[in-house]
């Protein structure tokens, strides 16, 4: 029945070999879950969708399925922002950086937001058009 190659990825073993399935459920904005989650881990992971959507999900997939360090990102959350390029130039602005007026149409805002993303200093989440959700990496 199975030789040394067969369709099930037995590799010669002769039986079937059960893998672990990640299954995508309605509900969980695309987060994954084992087959083999326990109900605690469910309830708390759809509690933590239900209270933040559709970035609750890509956080809990950025920290590798680990829910307790996507709670805790939200400590570090900056807020929901048009474009990281807003986010960067009000982090500017804010931090007393004067900027004369001659120069302000030079200023490449998304780059600096580009940086700021690469060098580890924020992370960004797109959630839809003109909404970009920025944390702090700490």
């Amino acid at each position: 029945m199975c030789g040394e190659t067969c369709k099930h990825g037995s590799e010669g073993t002769g039986r079937w070999q059960h893998r672990p399935v990640t299954r995508h459920h309605e509900g969980f904005e695309g987060a994954r879950l084992s087959e083999y989650a326990s109900f605690e881990t469910v309830c708390a992971l759809a509690a933590f969708i239900g209270e933040h959507g559709a970035l609750g999900a890509k956080l809990y997939r950025e920290f590798g399925d680990d829910l307790a360090q996507a709670e805790a990102a939200f400590e570090d959350y900056a807020g929901e922002y048009r474009s990281a390029a807003d986010f960067a130039e009000e982090v500017t602005r804010d931090s007393g950086t004067e900027i004369p007026a001659s120069l302000d149409y030079y200023i490449d805002w998304q780059a600096l937001a580009r940086d700021m993303a690469m060098n580890g200093e924020i992370m960004v989440f797109q959630t839809g058009f003109d909404e970009v959700h920025i944390f702090w990496s700490r």
